[in-house]
């Protein structure tokens, strides 16, 4: 973050300082939502942690996790030219979290959970969203679900298939498969053509440890109602078994899916082992097997399934038309560009994905985004025509004052690569 008003002179402090900042804070106390009109607030989102699942290292807690958040900001402010602060929270449990999010909560304009084990981060998504006025997003569920599907129906496009018509494997039912599940459906897919994993096996009717834990379980229990109409029963190598498509956010690899299963799978099978820091598998494993397209979480991979394509852009379209909520189809607004913008720049094998760095794409979900929360009432009534005029203008400007900065000196004087 840096500053974003001219100091030339003392009389410059008067302005924006005492006394002149006393007229502001007036305004805001007998209409507080001026706060986002006169403040900084409504281009401010917290990024919440406590450190319990952090991607690829586990519970590491809040003081380990926040070299993490800080990256996290750092996409932010590059990619959509919006103000994160991380905030890793040594809390305990789930209510303690929400208390304390609900008490920041006046000052930013929006909230992003971030490495929150299950079930924890379902309950602490659910009560925010129900309690604050502001748009909250957990990025390991909703992010990664966005991407995922994006990349799923333009590769089931490159393979002539219809994502209502596919049977789709999911490996491991955490907070990136749970809310993959969710879009999948809300997009069209079939849920009794869907087998779900845990490390117990295929989730069915039949699975007691569920059933007998419905209420806390009750995600993975929904799930085992409504999918695998077939019963498939066993483990990875049966569910595997004519699939078209499996969607791995599961342990880190190697050897979790074995090449054996890919090669049971139905014609020009599509696989996304989407664990970190080592894929469920390798694809050169994958692609040996049959596998006609595979993504993983990695950069250094063709297909790189990564959720920062999707929460930079997002929350740049929430706050350009101060959205108070983030909806299932404001997601889909934002699969659909990812996806459209994909299709445009011209789909392969190796790349169903647009790379992170094109600016248009962050620009593209961000006029998506924020038009379908105009459509759907989650935000004030305005003009949408000109919104990706003005998100790529805000992460212009952004990466212009950044590369001054770097071009002067200004960020690598004390910085010493590890």
């Amino acid at each position: 973050m840096m500053a974003k008003c001219p100091m030339r002179s003392p009389a410059d402090l008067a302005v924006w300082y005492t006394p002149g900042v006393a007229a502001a804070s007036r305004a805001i106390a007998a209409e507080p939502a001026l706060s986002c009109e006169l403040t900084n607030r409504a281009n401010t989102v917290a990024i919440i942690s406590d450190g319990s699942r952090v991607l690829g290292l586990g519970d590491i807690g809040p003081e380990a996790a926040m070299p993490v958040m800080e990256g996290k900001a750092l996409l932010f402010k590059q990619y959509g030219g919006v103000d994160a602060v991380p905030l890793c929270l040594d809390a305990a449990s789930g209510e303690e979290i929400v208390a304390i999010v609900e008490a920041l909560a006046p000052s930013f304009g929006g909230i992003n959970l971030e490495d929150i084990s299950t079930p924890k981060c379902f309950r602490v998504l659910e009560a925010l969203k129900k309690s604050l006025s502001i748009p909250v997003w957990h990025d390991d569920q909703q992010g990664s679900a966005t991407v995922a599907l994006a990349g799923l129906v333009n590769a089931l496009e490159l393979v002539g298939k219809r994502l209502d018509e596919a049977r789709i494997v999911l490996v491991g039912i955490g907070a990136a498969n749970m809310a993959v599940y969710r879009l999948m459906k809300a997009e069209g897919a079939e849920p009794g053509a869907i087998v779900a994993l845990d490390s117990k096996g295929t989730l069915h009717s039949g699975r007691r440890d569920i059933a007998d834990a419905r209420e806390a379980l009750r995600e993975k229990w929904q799930v085992c109602s409504e999918t695998n109409r077939q019963g498939v029963t066993g483990g990875i190598a049966e569910a595997l078994k004519g699939a078209d498509a499996c969607l791995a956010f599961s342990t880190p690899g190697p050897g979790i899916i074995p090449p054996e299963t890919v090669a049971s799978m139905a014609d020009e099978p599509i696989i996304f082992a989407c664990a970190n820091p080592v894929p469920e598998i390798w694809p050169e494993e994958a692609l040996a097997a049959g596998a006609r397209i595979v993504a993983t979480g990695r950069s250094d991979f063709p297909n790189q399934v990564n959720n920062s394509l999707v929460f930079p852009g997002l929350f740049r379209g929430v706050f350009d038309v101060r959205a108070r909520a983030i909806s299932e189809r404001m997601a889909l607004a934002a699969a659909h560009a990812l996806a459209g913008h994909a299709r445009q720049a011209g789909l392969s094998d190796q790349a169903i994905l647009p790379p992170m760095e094109r600016i248009e794409v962050a620009a593209d979900i961000a006029a998506a985004v924020g038009a379908e929360a105009v459509a759907e009432g989650l935000a004030p009534p305005q003009d949408t025509a000109g919104l990706y005029g003005k998100a790529l203008r805000r992460i212009e400007m952004t990466r212009r004052a950044a590369s001054l900065l770097d071009e002067n000196g200004c960020l690598s004087a004390d910085f010493e690569a590890p």
